[in-house]
């Protein structure tokens, strides 16, 4: 059986880091996914405010598991010169705070195609060039499933990460799935289960709308119980999406997440999503 490790992108607790790091430590979660860190993007944290904010996650005991960048989440079509020079930076951001790995896309696709094939060339070459630099700085591009880009369906997901015969390695997020009408378990669990790297855990219903772990057709349960199969350690990162939290806007340039925004804040939101992993992960043990 797997050690499940819990992660969580905190931002959507509170915009404010030292708040980010209480609550980690309220909840018992020793690990953040990093994304927004006192309103600023982690892509675009200056190496003072890397240095800041590595200082108040020693200070408050919480570690990293991944950067939550937003490499890859430009369209196809942009030029690149200008997204390396940003990859470049949210590496060192990641020397500095202390992880080797950075979650990352595989590109928009334009949004009046459905048929995404004419671009797997150019998104082969931009991830090839990407890979070039983060293995030469013993990184790991984790890539997420995310609607809209290239990599949206689990057949994607495998044909790029084949490509680099594992080299960028394979993020796991059910509501993600849901959202582009793909049957979450077993079809791309079991297509994407040996590449496995670690999971994004949030959930949707059958209209798209994100809810708890557990309360919506994203087979949170199924996946949590065989990702708990293997050996050694297993980061489940809890993404909530349960209230429109700061920055949200600004993740997303194509179809917008559907938020009912149920809760009565933020905090609620955050600890109803915490609440809900955590009953998950003990129905499966």
């Amino acid at each position: 059986m797997a050690n499940i490790i819990l992660s969580a992108f905190s931002d959507e607790f509170s915009s404010d880091f030292d708040t980010q790091i209480a609550a980690l430590n309220k909840f018992g979660i020793p690990l953040m996914e990093i994304r927004g860190v006192s309103g600023t993007n982690v892509g675009d944290l200056t190496e003072v405010q890397a240095k800041e904010a590595a200082e108040k996650l020693r200070a408050g005991g919480i570690g990293l598991s991944a950067i939550g960048s937003p490499i890859g989440k430009i369209k196809i079509t942009d030029p690149m010169d200008e997204h390396i020079e940003k990859l470049k930076r949210v590496i060192n951001t990641a020397h500095i705070l202390g992880t080797d790995r950075i979650r990352m896309f595989s590109f928009y696709m334009p949004a009046d195609t459905t048929d995404y094939s004419p671009y797997k060339n150019e998104v082969i070459d931009r991830l090839g060039m990407m890979l070039e630099i983060a293995d030469k700085e013993n990184i790991y591009l984790c890539h997420e499933n995310e609607k809209g880009i290239y990599g949206d369906t689990p057949e994607n997901c495998l044909e790029i990460i084949n490509a680099f015969d594992g080299r960028l390695k394979c993020v796991f997020d059910p509501a993600n799935f849901v959202q582009r009408h793909v049957e979450v378990y077993p079809h791309a669990f079991k297509m994407l289960e040996d590449k496995l790297f670690y999971l994004h855990i949030k959930d949707a219903d059958n209209t798209g709308e994100i809810c708890a772990a557990g309360e919506g057709i994203g087979c949170v349960r199924e996946v949590l119980r065989d990702a708990n199969k293997r050996e050694g350690d297993l980061i489940v990162t809890l993404e909530p999406h349960l209230w429109e939290f700061s920055g949200l806007a600004g993740l997303e340039a194509g179809e917008k997440t559907q938020i009912t925004n149920k809760y009565s804040d933020a905090e609620t939101a955050f600890a109803a999503g915490v609440e809900a992993l955590r009953k998950c992960i003990e129905e499966i043990k």
